[in-house]
Order: structure tokens, then sequence, then C-alpha cells
């Protein structure tokens, strides 16, 4: 039989769970609001427009509302501000505080749309457009969440915070990055951060693979087309790289695996991907190219590698074929360019945030929690790395297949189950020894 406290705390719990359903209609206005301004990275349109739909509504609701301009970060300038939006709210008694961060960036639409990318289309209890999955879905369940727990008085300690930041989708250098320099992803000011990703309701995601990219630029000599023996072709060069690639360091990376539970299974494994490459004469003019040897090729790989692996061995997989090429291959010559490079991370399974809200989890859904890590870094690298806040977990409403797709959606369901783990998890991670779990069932 329950004890008194037990069935207070079911009502408290039905309450509040009662009151985010109920507002399954703001949540889904609040998703296509967002998803209706269209802050496409590159270049980072409108970021000014978002950041301050989102700060209006919560100043309204009584936080104290920062808008954080990232002067200076690539891509900054007065046509494209990187505007990031923070927002705090504190109790009348001092405790920890909770920071959901959400990125307001999305990436192109692309092609392929049956619908209006930026129309935020209801049907069939799905709500449709470019950044609905990834993440525009995810941070209006964190907003409505975190207004249900005040509307029901629930913030008795610590502090509330919400932030919308810019430029994920290219690396978050002039959003989390930037904020992270500045304090505000670092004790005191904050304990545990979640971040709406899109990976299922049923699931914490942990940290993320490692990340390296970088281009290489093979060299060559120009010379008339119709006589190619006169020069030396950058483009043959590179042709030569892509074969070892293809034929020796694939196979390696195949039969590399790790113990992260990283998710889709494909890649629990090393990989690398070819982003782009280009040779020779430009494609941007009318008319026929002339023939020209080129004399310069580039090509981008993004190699994603597992906790396991040493990142100086990483580079050194590359280096060792460029050199191999240098010696053995008459007239070859490169250069390599890193252009980025994020470790590994996984929050420990024990930490605070990631058991709060597993156990949210079980109470909202009746099913066990999964950890999983992603094939892809988030903005967890910089709070980990910069703020030195160990404490950060990514979990949202959303397919992570679905993310940058066209028709990309996102299921209302979802997003207010993922609201209500939010908000639960909120409270435990709030009232410290607070059992969220206790077996409930809803």
């Amino acid at each position: 039989m329950r004890s008194d406290t037990d069935a207070a705390t079911t009502q408290l719990f039905r309450r509040l769970f009662g009151r985010i359903d109920q507002r399954r209609d703001d949540l889904v206005a609040l998703t296509q609001d967002l998803i209706r301004i269209p802050t496409v990275n590159p270049p980072g349109d409108v970021y000014t427009d978002c950041a301050e739909l989102i700060g209006r509504r919560l100043a309204a609701r009584g936080f104290a509302v920062e808008y954080v301009r990232a002067e200076g970060a690539a891509g900054d300038s007065d046509r494209y501000p990187r505007t990031n939006i923070v927002a705090r709210i504190e109790a009348p008694r001092p405790g920890p505080c909770v920071h959901f961060n959400g990125h307001i960036d999305v990436v192109p639409a692309g092609q392929g749309w049956t619908v209006d990318p930026f129309g935020g289309v209801v049907k069939d209890g799905r709500v449709y457009g470019r950044g609905a999955c990834d993440m525009k879905g995810g941070i209006a369940a964190s907003i409505i969440a975190v207004e249900s727990l005040l509307e029901e008085g629930l913030l008795t300690a610590g502090a509330l915070e919400i932030s919308g930041t810019v430029d994920e989708e290219s690396g978050g250098y002039g959003g989390v990055g930037h904020l992270a320099k500045l304090g505000y992803f670092s004790r005191p000011r904050v304990d545990h951060v979640i971040i709406p990703e899109p990976l299922n309701v049923d699931r914490v995601c942990i940290g993320h693979r490692g990340v390296w990219w970088a281009e290489i630029e093979t060299r060559g000599r120009v010379a008339h087309g119709s006589m190619p023996f006169l020069g030396n072709c950058a483009v043959r060069h590179m042709g030569a790289v892509l074969h070892r690639i293809e034929t020796e360091l694939i196979p390696r990376l195949a039969a590399k695996r790790t113990e992260m539970p990283v998710v889709p299974e494909g890649a629990r494994q090393s990989t690398i991907n070819i982003n782009a490459i280009h040779g020779g004469q430009r494609e941007d003019h009318d008319g026929l190219p002339s023939p020209m040897v080129p004399d310069r090729c580039r090509m981008v790989i993004d190699r994603r590698y597992l906790i396991e692996e040493d990142p100086e061995a990483v580079r050194g997989e590359i280096v060792a074929i460029l050199e191999d090429l240098r010696r053995s291959r008459p007239g070859f010559d490169y250069e390599l360019r890193e252009v980025l490079a994020f470790l590994p991370t996984m929050t420990d399974a024990d930490a605070p945030v990631v058991r709060a809200v597993a156990a949210a989890i079980e109470t909202v859904l009746g099913r066990p929690a999964q950890h999983v890590v992603s094939p892809g870094t988030y903005d967890q690298k910089h709070v980990v790395r910069v703020g030195q806040l160990k404490d950060c977990i990514a979990y949202g409403p959303g397919i992570l297949d679905l993310a940058h797709q066209p028709d990309e959606w996102v299921g209302i369901d979802d997003m207010v189950k993922a609201a209500q783990v939010m908000a639960l998890a909120t409270m435990g991670l709030l009232g410290g020894e607070m059992d969220v779990g206790g077996g409930l069932r809803f």
C-alpha cells in the first residue's frame, strides 16, 4: 500500500502531466512559429528574429533575458549577426540550475519536399518543416516543460535556464562555443544541461563520436590539354589518394569497433566520408572550358572516430598515405589543412542528469530508457570541453534519421511526452533526492 507521500507525489505528477497535455495546441503553435522563421545556415538568416521570438515569450513569463551576439565569430556580420538568447529565472531559495539548450539554426531545405519547408504544416499528427525534428520541436517541448513547472509552482529552489543558440550545424562556434567561453555553461552558474536533440523519446544520448575534418590539396603543373605530358595533373594525383583511401583505409576503419552505444549500428565503427572534391577550372561560368591540365585539386574529408582511438593516430593514417605517395609517385605533392576537430565525449551513465532523465522516461513511457551515443557531434562538445561541465546529455523528441531530410517532421505525441519527461527530470534535478521514478505509471 502506498504511503501518503507516494499518493501526494502521484497526484503532483498527474497534475503536471495533465497541464502539459492540455497545452498540446500551444506546443504545436510554438513549433510552427519557430519553423516559419527560416534560420538557414549557411548563411545564418534571421537568427535575431528567432532569438527575439523566444526572448519575448520567456520575458513575459518572468525570465531575465539576454541577447548575446558572437561578434568576430565565423560568419558573423551586421547582415548575418550571430545572435544567441539566454533566459534565466530563479527561485526564492538557492539551489542547482538546470539549463535547456537548443540550436535555432537549420540546414538549407534542399529539394524533394511535398510541403512548404517553412510552412509548419500540421497533418496526420505531425508538424512538418525544416527544423521540425532538428530541433525546433525539441526547443518548443523544453519551453512548454519549463513553463508548466512554473505554472504549477514547482520552482521552489534553484534556477532554470533556456537558451537558443546559433551555428550548431556548422560547428557551434558562434553559439554554445562562444557562450561557453564566456562562462554560460560552467559551474557555479549551471549544474545540469539537457540538449533537446532528436534522439527519440525513449533514449538518453550520453555523448558522440569524435570528428576530424581536413582538406587535402594535391598540386601539379598547368599545361595545354592536348599535351598533358608537359604538365602534371593534380586530379590524377587526387585519384591516387582516393584509391588508397578506398582500398586500404576504409577496410581498416570498418574493422574498428567501439563499446560506445552508438546508433545506428553502422556507426559503431570508424568511418570516413568524402565531403567535397574539386579540381581544375571553375564551374560558375558560361561556355566551354579551356583545354588545361589542372594544377590544383582539393578534397574535404570527414573522419568520424571512436573513443578508443588516438586522435593523433587518426590524423596519422591520412598523413601516412600522403607521405607514401609523395615518395612513390613521380611529381606528387600535397598540402593538408585541418578544418575542425572535436574529441569523442561520453557522460558517465551514473551522472545525475542521466539518471534523472532515464527515470523520467520510465515513469512517463512505462519502459526503461536506452542509453545511446550520437554518430555525429552536437553542442555537448563545447559544454564538456570548454565549459568543463560533465553533467550534460541530449534528450528530445524526433527521429534522428529524419534530420536534414526532405519532408522533415516531428510527432506531436512525441513532443508532448518529451515535454513531460523534461519537466519530471527537472523536478528530480532541482529536488536533489526526489525519486522521479518510483514505479509510477500514467
